[in-house]
């Protein structure tokens, strides 16, 4: 019982309207890397759609959500355009191979260990400035106890 309240105490989540943005995080990166990956899942606790628009972070010169799949076993990342859409009582989860935000044009490595914010712009909830957690460069997102400080 007191792991379950201390893990509890960790908990990294944001709110904005009927969203909420759970655990958002990120992978070191090496010396010289351009780009990070950023993760994180949405749930949409209200009635209607709403949609993730526009990503910025002081961390790069500008970040863009993309999209990554498999065609004809031929692994293919695009951006994505028009904003990425939340169902009304849906959760989208931004992770590695899946849709995910890069932040282009680093001005600085992200280190493990550190928080850097980033503000998310939705549709109808509007702004929130979310801090990701910074993981090891090999982190996959899989389990809780990657996340445990």
């Amino acid at each position: 019982m007191l792991f379950v309240g201390a893990r509890a105490a960790f908990a990294h989540e944001f709110k904005a309207g009927d969203l909420e943005i759970e655990h958002p995080w990120s992978r070191a990166t090496p010396a010289g890397a351009k780009v990070a990956g950023g993760y994180f899942t949405i749930i949409n606790k209200g009635s209607s759609p709403d949609r993730l628009l526009v990503i910025a972070s002081d961390i790069s010169e500008k970040a863009e959500l993309h999209e990554m799949g498999v065609k004809d076993g031929v692994m293919t990342m695009r951006p994505v355009s028009g904003g990425l859409e939340i169902p009304p009582g849906g959760k989208v989860a931004l992770k590695p191979g899946a849709y995910h935000l890069m932040f282009v044009g680093l001005k600085r490595q992200p280190k493990q260990g550190e928080k850097f914010p980033a503000t998310l712009t939705f549709e109808k909830a509007g702004s929130v400035t979310v801090e990701f957690e910074v993981e090891g460069m090999g982190e996959t997102g899989d389990t809780d106890m990657d996340h445990a400080e």
